[in-house]
């Protein structure tokens, strides 16, 4: 399947899952408010840290090898066993740790104890969440997109109708349930496709743990713990800053534009990782590179100024649509957000050859830098410009970004 036709199926799935997210955020923005949208921020982040360790970090390298080993079966199922291991490993002390420490994530996260039976609740599913993103790391690996796409599309219509109930009938504490449970719930859906599975049987996952296959998966689980630690922290220290030098609802503001970013975005980044991770993962001539990155420059990046431009010119609609009249100074944010967006996936098209191709101690340096390089450019804007001066924080770090991965990647692709 090449990128055009994984871009349309892409975008299917994304169509049905900003439905879902218009529904969920009109939920939010009426029974929570802006605040309430900063907390769900908050948590959200915290979240993407903890399923990471929880997945050992490991399912990117998953997917790369996956597609590496499409002609050796034998080398495969060393793969799945050790990886199946390692999310065991990684997944059930944490699962301890957040049970028994759940008053003191709530107090971290929420500044109240009155949340932490959400993390109870989460110490209880976060393994099936983990057995999930395995499973659908696989499908990746094996360029199954049909049936990738298709769990996607599930998800995206249990969370509709699961999380809008939960919110109607319990606000905030329905949203956060909702959050630490749907892609558990998914893992049982996710079995019954497999149930007769051709290449995916129980048996590939029984083997021993493969030291080989370990050390390989490290260098992702490495670079999958910094990206999981440095761009989450660095979004909970900017969102901590505006709550406290302008306000939480301004923090609700940036949270909104945020979550509109990542949904028009998805079916780009969805693609992204479908295609391109195991395409590039393949590739050993540079010219077959060349070729495969201009060809997704010609289709991505014309999706991505359409997308911006129909946001921008429809932004009134688009805040009535997805919240409430209260959010409504979050118009600003628009122009300079959608700009840094086109700066993002233009550069992400580049580095993501620092993931296909291993390239471990380029990728932690550049995340952390830019995550750091981030979080200093927001606090100058915010203080100089107010709120808006978070986008312009934004598009200038991702216009760095770019220029940086073009000068690190050039001997990769064109030397």
């Amino acid at each position: 399947m090449n990128l055009a036709k994984t871009s349309l199926l892409t975008f299917i799935s994304t169509a049905i899952k900003i439905l879902s997210g218009l529904v969920i955020n009109k939920a939010i923005s009426i029974f929570i408010g802006p605040s309430g949208l900063a907390a769900i921020g908050q948590f959200q982040n915290a979240l993407g840290i903890i399923q990471t360790v929880a997945k050992g970090g490991i399912n990117t390298g998953v997917t790369k090898y996956t597609a590496e080993y499409h002609d050796n079966p034998n080398l495969r199922s060393s793969l799945w066993s050790t990886s199946l291991k390692l999310t065991f490993l990684c997944s059930i002390p944490l699962s301890f740790v957040l049970v028994f420490g759940a008053s003191y994530f709530s107090e971290y996260i929420f500044k109240t104890s009155e949340y932490n039976y959400v993390f109870v609740v989460f110490g209880f599913t976060l393994t099936l969440f983990s057995i999930n993103q395995l499973l659908l790391s696989i499908l990746n690996g094996l360029k199954e997109i049909r049936t990738f796409i298709s769990i996607n599309i599930i998800q995206s219509i249990y969370s509709l109708i699961f999380t809008t109930i939960f919110i109607f009938l319990f606000q905030l504490d329905g949203a956060l349930i909702a959050m630490v449970t749907n892609q558990s719930v998914i893992l049982l859906i996710l079995l019954w496709k497999l149930r007769s599975h051709q290449v995916i049987i129980i048996d590939d996952f029984k083997r021993k743990f493969d030291r080989d296959e370990s050390k390989k998966l490290f260098n992702y689980s490495l670079m999958a713990l910094v990206s999981a630690f440095t761009v989450p922290v660095s979004l909970i220290i900017v969102r901590d800053n505006i709550g406290e030098m302008l306000s939480w609802n301004a923090a609700g503001y940036w949270q909104a534009m945020t979550y509109i970013s990542t949904m028009y975005l998805m079916v780009v980044t969805t693609a992204l990782s479908t295609y391109y991770l195991p395409r590039l993962s393949e590739i050993t001539e540079k010219s077959e590179l060349r070729k495969e990155l201009k060809q997704g420059y010609m289709i991505l990046i014309p999706i991505v100024v359409a997308l911006a431009l129909i946001m921008y010119v429809l932004k009134d609609f688009i805040i009535w649509a997805l919240f409430t009249e209260d959010f409504r100074a979050m118009k600003e944010l628009f122009k300079w957000q959608l700009i840094g967006d086109a700066f993002k996936i233009i550069s992400w098209l580049i580095s993501y050859l620092m993931l296909a191709k291993a390239m471990t101690k380029m990728f932690i340096v550049t995340e952390i830098l830019f995550s750091f390089s981030f979080v200093c450019l927001s606090f100058l804007s915010i203080d100089e410009f107010g709120l808006v001066g978070i986008t312009y924080a934004y598009a200038f770090n991702y216009l760095l970004y770019l220029m940086a991965m073009v000068i690190l990647m050039k001997k990769h692709i064109f030397d």
